[in-house]
């Protein structure tokens, strides 16, 4: 997988209708939450990526039964063995901070190793065993792994120490079988976060709020399959958005839900991108002149950081200077250097704060990507580059996106994928 690269031919304008898929970042913790019943679970819509298939090798692992076709996704988590989760299995994806809570509900006991993953700041887990310890859970100290005991967790009333998506969804899982009622304050509440929790209610439990930062729920004892269609990925959508006005295609993208981008589609109108909001779907315009922003990613509502280098990468061809704050992960800067090869001259004001002066006419050139995003950044900025861009380190983009090549090049793009 690692030795794969994109070479990409620039300049070609996108045209044509192309179709989202799912969310990857619903599907992971909406996997582990399928371990809270011995029921079996039928999950549609599944996107099929490397992050995807490394969860499965995980539930393998404790002795879950899977069964994967296409985008369906069957998982039947009979019994868990209560074993330490091995650094060896969980070194490439922190999503995998997720099985701590259903792990605890289930087991009593949780036993994992620290995760990896991408390379975006160190994320610590803080958040994690604070909500876990609020719920009765005891946090064993162990330097080598994270180890936590908790048979008779119990609901509470508590604040997140930060708006944490994965701690919030640890929590979530958590307290749906916890004894008594739980109020989550400062709850995450993306897109993702409310997926799991409507997941949840379908398997039974009991969720109120979701959507906003306050969560309710009262615990329940016992949880059932279900079947359910995770949502689609609304940073799919943005990237392939951006994809059509970077090159001043004329694009339909489908099974989108506008409401995941409100403040997406107010950047968009401020830069200068025209554009038609559907039902389930956006039509994407050739733009006249696109004009330089401040852009400033928080959590949900507001703007996403993992949306923040795909943008970037459109705000190249803007005219004026754009401002760039990423207020939630460092390290999430380091794309700029890769889009400097291609001509851009960005001013890194700090590791969280940059300048970008457009509109710049990129060349192509040897890049990298640094981790999922970046990677979609780059690859944006290459479909708007004269000649040809290689860039390497494409396994980030496959570990976030499904097919997002052959999605690109069904419209019109020339990528090629080569060993």
């Amino acid at each position: 997988m690692h030795t794969h690269k994109f070479l990409v031919k620039g300049g070609q304008k996108l045209e044509g209708q192309v179709r989202v898929g799912g969310s990857k970042n619903a599907a992971l913790p909406i996997i582990c939450a399928s371990l809270l019943t011995d029921e079996p679970v039928t999950l549609t819509n599944v996107p099929n990526i490397a992050d995807i298939a490394t969860m499965e090798h995980i539930l393998h692992f404790i002795g879950v039964k899977t069964e994967v076709e296409g985008n369906t996704f069957k998982i039947h988590a009979k019994n868990i063995a209560n074993v330490e989760i091995e650094h060896e299995l969980v070194s490439k994806l922190r999503a995998s901070i997720l099985l701590l809570g259903p792990l605890l509900a289930r087991n009593g006991e949780v036993r994992l190793a620290f995760p990896g993953g991408c390379v975006i700041g160190k994320r610590p887990i803080d958040a994690h065993l604070f909500a876990l310890e609020a719920l009765g859970a005891e946090v064993v100290d162990d330097h080598e792994i994270i180890h936590i005991i908790g048979d008779k967790l119990t609901g509470s009333k508590f604040t997140m120490t930060e708006a944490s998506v994965t701690a919030t969804e640890n929590a979530i899982m958590a307290a749906v079988l916890a004894k008594g009622d739980t109020v989550i304050r400062l709850a995450a509440a993306e897109p993702h976060v409310q997926d799991l929790c409507h997941f949840l209610n379908s398997m039974g439990a009991k969720i109120e709020d979701i959507g906003t930062h306050k969560l309710k729920i009262k615990g329940v004892k016992k949880l059932h399959g279900t079947e359910h269609r995770v949502t689609s990925d609304y940073l799919e959508a943005g990237t392939l958005v951006i994809a059509a006005a970077i090159t001043g295609g004329s694009v339909d993208i489908l099974d989108v839900n506008p409401n995941h981008l409100d403040i997406f589609w107010q950047k968009l109108r401020e830069v200068g991108v025209i554009f038609e909001l559907g039902e389930d779907m956006v039509r994407v315009l050739p733009s006249k002149e696109l004009k330089a922003i401040r852009l400033q990613t928080a959590v949900f509502p507001s703007f996403p950081t993992d949306l923040q280098a795909p943008f970037a990468a459109l705000l190249t061809q803007a005219k004026g200077t754009s401002f760039i704050f990423e207020t939630l992960f460092d390290g999430r800067l380091n794309y700029l250097y890769e889009l400097e090869k291609m001509g851009l001259e960005p001013k890194i004001l700090n590791p969280y704060q940059a300048e970008i002066t457009g509109p710049t006419k990129l060349s192509g050139a040897s890049i990298a990507s640094c981790d999922i995003r970046a990677g979609a950044g780059v690859l944006l900025a290459a479909l708007a580059a004269e000649g040809e861009t290689e860039i390497s380190n494409i396994y980030y983009i496959d570990r976030g996106y499904e097919n997002l090549d052959e999605k690109l090049n069904s419209i019109g793009a020339k990528i090629e994928r080569v060993k």
